[in-house]
């Protein structure tokens, strides 16, 4: 799947509901991806994302059956209000409920926070090896197949060949994202087998976080508290006095918003100091100052 696909997926497993009723839509409103995201769901990449999901099926064997069965029964997007109606095959409904026990809120959250598809499934992988504290050693063609890089009929070119290209486009990266974005820390191992690297493992450390509900998951104003603290934390803007000032001004949430979006898809460039400049950028600087004193 790309990254866009895994997102409406684990964004649909937030909606869910072991209680549902068959035929049951679960609206998703694209603007509260964009945020939490910092991606662009623009209506054709997401007409192409439904488009894949709704098209592919999925083989699912018990012993006494085997099913197949497509994930989607329908899509729909709602023009005018960015709004996008999913309603999913009953038939796969229990398969995705208990799939949706294997997250917490926080863990949906942090999947979607990564912007690499190779980071989302590595941080999947990584989370069922927390408790150990390293994964398996996979050869680098098992690795290659689960995250897509290898096709096992050798039909599709395999990707990423070069070692160095392997590092610098998809295990540098997850790292970076899933220790800066979720509630693990992890690190790789590529292993030699003579001259060449022919295995990885990753090491996996859990980080104690605070179990956080996904915005989508609760009403409207308190999505946008949640999300503006979260926003605010990772600025670091914690003074109680200007956090306050901040989420009771409008103006000042609504800004703070349009400052993530566009320091997340690089419209804003603030490598050092993110919280200084928005700070700055609306005039807050001397209510730091205060706050600060005050807190002294």
């Amino acid at each position: 799947m790309s990254a866009l696909e895994m997102d409406i997926i684990f964004a649909l497993l937030s909606r869910l509901n072991k209680d549902d009723k068959p035929g049951t839509l679960y609206r998703l409103r694209v603007q509260e991806l964009e945020k939490l995201t910092g991606r662009e769901w623009n209506y054709h990449r997401l007409g192409l994302a439904v488009d894949s999901l709704v098209g592919r099926s999925y083989h699912i064997e018990d012993g006494k059956s085997w099913l197949k069965v497509t994930m989607l029964a329908s899509a729909e997007y709602l023009k005018g209000q960015g709004i996008i109606e999913l309603e999913v095959s009953e038939k796969l409904r229990p398969y995705l409920i208990n799939l949706k026990n294997n997250y917490t809120s926080y863990k949906l959250h942090s999947v979607l926070s990564l912007t690499s598809k190779y980071a989302k499934r590595i941080y999947e992988l990584a989370s069922q090896w927390k408790d150990v504290g390293e994964t398996k050693t996979y050869s680098l063609d098992e690795f290659k197949y689960m995250l897509a890089l290898k096709d096992p009929a050798g039909k599709e070119p395999e990707q990423y060949v070069q070692i160095s290209n392997l590092k610098k486009f998809v295990l540098d990266i997850a790292v970076e994202q899933i220790n800066e974005h979720t509630d693990l820390t992890i690190s790789y191992e590529l292993v030699k087998e003579g001259r060449s690297y022919q295995k990885v493992r990753f090491f996996v450390v859990p980080q104690k976080l605070e179990q956080l509900p996904i915005p989508f998951e609760l009403g409207m104003d308190d999505a946008k508290l949640q999300a503006a603290r979260r926003n605010l934390d990772t600025l670091g803007i914690k003074e109680p006095a200007l956090v306050k000032h901040i989420l009771t001004t409008n103006l000042l949430l609504t800004a703070l918003f349009d400052f993530m979006y566009k320091h997340k898809t690089g419209k804003i460039k603030a490598d050092s100091n993110a919280g200084g400049l928005f700070l700055t950028m609306n005039g807050l600087v001397s209510a730091k100052a205060k706050a600060t004193k005050k807190s002294v």
